[in-house]
């Protein structure tokens, strides 16, 4: 008898361990893969895609000149890490720089600094051509990026991504109404 009771409690921890696994594809609306890029953050250290291959990470592009949508995005994102922080959610935030030319890794830091940006988990990248960053939002994201003709500006995404290695998972608005509390859910089902 204390066998069975053991068997049927064994059967059934397995079965919950089970229903709370996640069908990526069926919980999340995309599927896309990003595609290598090499790049230096903000303090000039070497980042590959790669090197997210079995994180759990948010990504943006941004660039520091910009003048609408990349401040309230990056105050947004800094918000956000706080409050990852504080319910010891363990994610990587990544913001890719659609300017590399302007956009050095110092440039990077100092407008990061502005936000209050932790790096501990948070990386500005630069150091790519700036036809390889238009090519890999434009493949990786299905996502414009481009210089605005006879402007400093440039067109890019305004969406939060949320990514599992090198699988996008997700996308939420990232200059209004940014859905923190729908963000943290979704990764915490990937943890």
């Amino acid at each position: 008898m204390k066998k069975l009771v053991f068997i049927t409690f064994l059967a059934v921890l397995v079965l919950v361990g089970c229903s709370q696994s996640i069908n990526l594809e069926e919980h999340f609306s995309l599927n896309g893969t990003v595609e290598p890029l090499d790049a230096v953050n903000q303090v000039g250290e070497k980042v590959k895609m790669s090197d997210y291959e079995d994180k759990v990470w948010l990504s943006t592009f941004i660039f520091t000149n910009c003048d609408t949508v990349c401040s309230p995005m990056t105050a947004h994102i800094a918000t956000l890490q706080e409050q990852l922080q504080d319910e010891k959610v363990d994610v990587e935030l990544v913001s890719f720089s659609i300017d590399p030319v302007h956009d050095t890794p110092e440039v990077l830091k100092g407008f990061a600094v502005q936000f209050g940006a932790d790096f501990k988990n948070w990386n500005f990248l630069t150091g790519y051509e700036q036809a390889e960053i238009e090519s890999f939002s434009n493949t990786s994201f299905l996502a414009p990026a481009a210089k605005l003709e006879g402007s400093n500006q440039f067109v890019h995404s305004t969406s939060i991504y949320l990514m599992k290695g090198n699988t996008i998972l997700e996308q939420y608005e990232g200059v209004s109404e940014v859905p923190n509390e729908k963000i943290v859910e979704d990764i915490k089902l990937l943890q």
